[in-house]
């Protein structure tokens, strides 16, 4: 999931999401203690582990709910290695750009594929639905990485939220399984996670059409 300091190399970074500053606070904060040792590409190394934990949590959790305390942890890790992986970066001055941008980004394609699909492959939610969910996610990322590049902004939020308050849904989410349990609604095939899904997916898709329908218009105008 991209992060506070994931931005392209010539773009102006836009991040206007409720935790923003305090989370930037406290980076830098965490920045100014890591031992010299540590480097960023550790960092991004730590947060694709903290991936692989979220998504075996959710597929273990066939075995048992409990499980589903090691995706909750996975959250805590991939959060501390995507976000200090750029910010250590800049915090030190020795950030490479291009390098660091696409390897980043890269990275966290695959983890969020991971950590949303396995929660589809969980007795929780159906894989459909988490792919939608997929989807969404991706298309929004597209709709970034085009506007950095034709209007020069790199937009890290959406509606007053960010990855980090994504990955806090997420983890509220995973509570309410463990709470809840698995099963289906009235026999309909779907359970409560799966109606939160499709109504996450189609806010994502829809926020996705109207940018890029706004976008499109503004660049119209402008002849470009």
């Amino acid at each position: 999931m991209s992060n506070a300091d994931k931005r392209a190399p010539v773009a102006t970074r836009i991040q206007q999401n409720i935790l923003a500053r305090g989370e930037r606070r406290l980076l830098n904060w965490l920045c100014a203690r890591l031992p010299a040792w540590v480097a960023p590409d550790q960092l991004t190394a730590l947060g694709f582990a903290g991936a692989l934990m979220v998504a075996g949590g959710y597929l273990l959790s066939w075995l048992g709910s409990g499980w589903l305390a090691l995706s909750l942890a996975g959250y805590v890790v991939n959060w501390f290695g995507d976000s200090l992986d750029g910010s250590l970066a800049r915090w030190r001055k020795i950030e490479r750009p291009t390098y660091g941008y696409f390897v980043d980004h890269s990275v966290d394609a695959i983890a969020t594929f991971l950590m949303v699909a396995s929660m589809g492959m969980s007795p929780f939610m159906r894989f459909d639905v988490a792919l939608l969910g997929v989807v969404g996610y991706f298309l929004l990322s597209i709709h970034t990485f085009l506007a950095a590049k034709v209007v020069g902004e790199f937009r890290l939020s959406y509606m007053a939220g960010g990855p980090t308050e994504l990955r806090l849904m997420l983890m509220a989410m995973t509570v309410t399984m463990a709470l809840v349990g698995p099963g289906d609604i009235g026999g309909t095939n779907f359970s409560p996670f799966d109606l939160f899904g499709l109504f996450v997916a189609s806010i994502l898709v829809t926020i996705f059409v109207v940018q890029s329908c706004a976008m499109a218009h503004s660049l119209r105008r402008r002849g470009g």
